[in-house]
């Protein structure tokens, strides 16, 4: 695991050069937001929750514990996906772009979660 950190940004907030390399992990352009405002590096559409999950889960917190183990269980199913988000971060800081409004409840939360965690 690279020393790089991992940083997380609502895709409404304004971007920055302390961003380093954005990258939107959803599945779905948020909405209202032109590309060039968003200053998106890459859209990583296919590691975002699937679409059954991301419906099942519908921001209802008490739902979080779920959601996180559910998609947690998707990530080890996309080593493609993680492995590039680890190679690219070796380049230098990554940060994960997301549209939920919930900053405590979101997928970008646990995706960075997943990354940083030592693989055994």
């Amino acid at each position: 695991m690279s020393t790089n950190p991992i940083r997380i940004k609502r895709v409404y907030e304004q971007p920055s050069r302390e961003d380093g390399f954005r990258i939107l992990v959803e599945r779905l352009w948020p909405r209202g937001l032109s590309k060039e405002k968003a200053r998106i590096d890459l859209w990583l559409k296919d590691i975002a929750p699937s679409t059954e999950l991301r419906r099942w889960f519908g921001h209802e917190a008490s739902r979080w514990v779920g959601f996180r183990a559910r998609y947690r269980m998707e990530l080890e199913k996309k080593p493609q996906w993680t492995a590039q988000l680890e190679e690219r971060l070796k380049k230098g800081r990554i940060t994960f772009v997301y549209a939920a409004k919930d900053q405590a409840h979101n997928s970008a939360l646990v995706l960075k979660e997943f990354i940083e965690t030592p693989k055994a």
